[in-house]
């Protein structure tokens, strides 16, 4: 794929005796939204943790912008991971900080900023997910949709050219999923980030995946939601109607508004 942003090259990944990926081939292109699909323990979320540099492969190539971070040394690594983000699948923020400060974290960790450089931009990010006022609260304080925004939120504070999204849908009711679904469509296609969502959720696949990597035991299969879900493979197709009720569903469901007033994500 002469526009992937990422290449897996034959990658073989297991856990003791267990193998989780078995000769994985794909590439995600850049710019684009790819979700990667598979039933439980199917490795969706070993795929991200590839990627970071988190775990390493027992054979095969892993490309990351350019980089073969197959073969490159956890120093090394360290410039790679400077161009991802990361939305872990509970949010991952910390409790004992505010949602302030988890958000100023990386930025005063990582980048040469003021105070008040690093207040306007938290602010920024803050409003371009619909968060307002939550400046002095705790993790424990947020709801469940408030949380996610608030991670993705920090996941691309640093602005980077790749984010990866670990079940940003998981826990949530079908209105907050569509604001999550809304908030990463407009961060897209505004900021032009690759982003690789791994997930389960049927109904917002259909509906935000550019590309679709469905993770099977007998092999992945690639290609956009409109040609799985209309694969000639009964196994393929059945995968897209298992959670068709839930599509209905979520499809009845009121669309969340979405605060439109950031530069980077305003429509």
């Amino acid at each position: 794929m002469d526009d992937a942003h990422i290449i897996f090259d034959n990658v073989r990944m297991a856990f003791g005796d267990r193998e989780v990926l078995r000769g994985l081939s794909c590439g995600f292109p850049r710019e684009k939204i790819s979700v990667i699909l598979g039933g439980s323990g199917s490795g969706k979320t070993t795929v991200l943790r590839l990627i970071g540099g988190l775990v390493h492969p027992q054979s095969g190539r892993i490309i990351v912008a350019g980089d073969d971070i197959s073969r490159l040394s956890e120093t090394q690594m360290y410039q790679v991971r400077e161009k991802l983000g990361m939305m872990f699948q509970g949010g991952a923020l910390l409790d004992s900080l505010t949602i302030f400060d988890n958000l100023a974290m990386p930025l005063r960790e990582h980048m040469n900023m003021t105070e008040a450089e690093i207040a306007a931009e938290v602010h920024q990010q803050l409003t371009a997910v619909g968060l307002s006022d939550v400046d002095d609260l705790l993790p424990g304080q947020l709801s469940g949709g408030m949380i996610k925004r608030a991670a993705l939120a920090r996941a691309i504070i640093t602005k980077p050219e790749i984010l990866l999204c670990d079940e940003p849908f998981s826990g949530l009711d079908p209105i907050s999923v569509k604001r999550i679904e809304a908030l990463l469509q407009r961060i897209n296609r505004h900021l032009r980030i690759t982003m690789l969502i791994s997930s389960h959720h049927i109904p917002s696949t259909m509906r935000l995946a550019d590309m679709v990597v469905l993770l099977r035991p007998d092999g992945v299969v690639c290609g956009s939601p409109a040609e799985l879900h209309g694969s000639p493979d009964p196994h393929i197709a059945g995968f897209f109607n298992e959670e068709v009720d839930e599509a209905i569903a979520a499809e009845a469901a009121p669309a969340a508004f979405f605060p439109a007033t950031s530069r980077w994500v305003h429509a």
